[in-house]
C-alpha cells in the first residue's frame, strides 16, 4: 500500500478497509484480518491498524468481539456508503464547486460529460 502524505495513516488503512468490503473481498459478517496479520501485511505498527479498527468499530462497519476479533457488521456496506457520502459532501464537493467557479465550468457542461 502506497501511503499518500495528505491523510493520516491509520484513515487511509481504514478507507483501505472500506474498499475491501465493498468489493466483497472482506464479506459480511465473516472476521477481518487482525490487527497484528494486517499490521504485517501493510507493513505497520499493529497500533496504527488498531486505530483504524476502532475507528471502523465507531462507524459502526466493523464489531469486536472480545478475544475473537474484529468482525464486518452485517450491515457495513450501508454505513461504508452513508459515511462516505457525508465526507464527500462535506470536504470533496466545495472543492468541486470552487473549481467550477474558478475555470467558469457551469453544470450544463458538467451534465454533457456523461460520466
Amino acid at each position: 500500500m502506497d501511503f499518500r502524505e495528505t491523510q493520516p495513516i491509520y484513515m487511509q488503512i481504514a478507507d483501505w478497509a472500506c474498499e475491501q468490503i465493498l468489493l466483497d473481498k472482506w464479506t459480511l459478517d465473516e472476521r477481518a484480518p487482525s490487527v497484528r496479520e494486517l499490521g504485517a501485511r501493510l507493513e505497520v505498527n499493529p497500533n496504527t491498524v488498531a486505530r483504524s479498527y476502532d475507528f471502523l468499530e465507531n462507524k459502526e462497519i466493523l464489531v469486536n468481539k472480545r478475544g475473537v476479533g474484529f468482525f464486518v457488521a452485517s450491515n457495513a456496506a450501508d454505513k461504508i456508503r452513508e459515511f462516505r457520502k457525508e465526507r464527500f459532501f462535506e470536504e470533496e464537493l466545495p472543492v468541486v464547486f470552487k473549481t467550477m467557479k474558478l475555470l467558469g465550468i457551469g453544470m450544463e457542461e458538467v451534465v454533457k460529460m456523461n460520466f
